[in-house]
């Protein structure tokens, strides 16, 4: 195992995290997954198992240089935790859109902060970070959602240039729908606004129905790790939906792709 990847992927308790983490080990990689409570996470066969929270600075801190004292080094970090949040814009509280960010946009911060010293002294490394198919896309009663992904695809593009100097690559995957519990058990708004009621009834049943019969996480996860290990790209959407959604924004125009969106979110 010496000659293996090593690999840190953060949230692997369900979904998409632990499926890519699982995947990573069944190629040989030496694979760390960052759980918020290691008493209640389900143990992954070949994936030692780190307590994180990607909310609090001394949590990663404490977290990566454990793996650093275990492993030695960092080749690949994957930033896969992050959370949603369904409402509109108006109905969204600052408190709300604060805390949707801190895991989303500032969690990565954190992550990246804490492992580029040890992927600088290495002189190489990949960060792959997951952002969405709505980091270039709007999506009615999402935006704060929406709004982070579309921060981690400008943070992730300029620290790409920041940090090739030193033999370290960043990559994002935009996944689309995904058969995972992220949606169908995200958190509401508190605060509703009557006027909104329909509309939003509406979207959430099209969100529902669009996730209940979205693909397994098997090929995000797949996409990831090829982000990961494969030659360097910029941005990796899965095939399917989310490839073709890539393509649809660069080269249709405005007015059928806002036709589109609307139609697959349930408005009319």
């Amino acid at each position: 195992m010496s000659n293996s990847k090593v690999v840190v992927v953060t949230g692997v308790s369900s979904g998409i995290g632990r499926v890519t983490a699982e995947k990573f080990t069944r190629l040989g990689c030496l694979v760390f997954g960052t759980v918020r409570n290691t008493a209640k996470a389900q143990s992954i066969p070949g994936v030692v198992l780190i307590e994180m929270d990607i909310r609090d600075e001394a949590s990663v801190q404490h977290g990566i240089q454990t793996i650093i004292d275990q492993a030695g080094r960092i080749d690949v970090l994957v930033n896969s935790a992050g959370v949603t949040l369904l409402g509109s814009t108006e109905e969204t509280s600052i408190a709300e859109a604060q805390s949707l960010f801190d895991t989303n946009v500032f969690g990565i911060l954190r992550t990246t902060q804490a492992v580029l010293p040890h992927m600088r002294a290495q002189r190489s490394g990949r960060i792959v970070n997951i952002s969405s198919v709505l980091g270039f896309l709007p999506a009615p009663y999402m935006g704060l959602y929406s709004a982070s992904k579309h921060a981690v695809e400008g943070m992730s593009e300029t620290l790409d240039h920041e940090v090739r100097k030193f033999g370290i690559r960043v990559v994002l995957v935009e996944p689309s729908f995904t058969r995972t519990s992220l949606d169908l058990n995200a958190p509401h708004a508190a605060s509703k606004i009557s006027v909104y009621d329909d509309e939003r009834d509406e979207v959430l049943r099209a969100i529902e129905k669009n996730v209940q019969g979205a693909p397994e996480p098997d090929g995000v996860a797949a996409t990831i790790v090829d982000a990961a290990l494969g030659a360097w790209k910029m941005r990796r959407t899965p095939k399917g939906e989310a490839s073709l959604l890539s393509k649809l924004r660069r080269f249709m125009p405005a007015g059928p792709v806002d036709a589109s969106l609307r139609k697959t979110f349930g408005l009319v």
